[in-house]
């Protein structure tokens, strides 16, 4: 099971305040656990949402809203992406996370099988090209 590990804003992250030192030897520290263990398949840190934008579909149009945004609890600061046995494992691995004050969620990222009959194999094939055209980028 892969799950999406999504780190929540706040005003210190939307103000650009970086990390420490001693922050960023934490989170080394405990990024470098989950590899050994074989959980971690990505991670990283967002810049602020002054540096983004948003785009707005609605009935045929697109709508270009450029960042900062409002609600700093809605905006993610950054993510990790692990593959783990489990939601349960997902938490345990997250509560020896070096956070102090912050705010995490955890979400399943959905698989092929997840999609039934709607994915047929003709889209299954798309997919499956699409994930090897990938890995061979890396």
């Amino acid at each position: 099971m892969r799950f999406m590990v999504i780190v929540k804003a706040n005003k210190d992250s939307e103000a650009g305040v970086l990390p420490t030192e001693k922050e960023l030897a934490d989170m080394g520290k405990f990024n470098e656990e989950l590899v050994k263990a074989g959980v971690m398949l990505a991670g990283e840190g967002l810049q602020s949402s002054s540096k983004g934008a948003r785009v707005k579909f609605s009935k045929g149009k697109r709508t270009v809203i450029d960042g900062p945004f409002a609600e700093t609890k809605e905006l993610v600061a950054g993510f990790w992406l692990w593959q783990v046995r489990s939601k349960e494992e997902a938490i345990q691995w997250l509560k020896r996370a070096p956070f102090e004050d912050a705010e995490v969620e955890i979400r399943q990222v959905f698989e092929a099988a997840d999609f039934g009959a709607a994915l047929t194999p003709e889209l299954r094939q798309q997919e499956e090209r699409h994930r090897a055209q990938i890995a061979k980028k890396k």
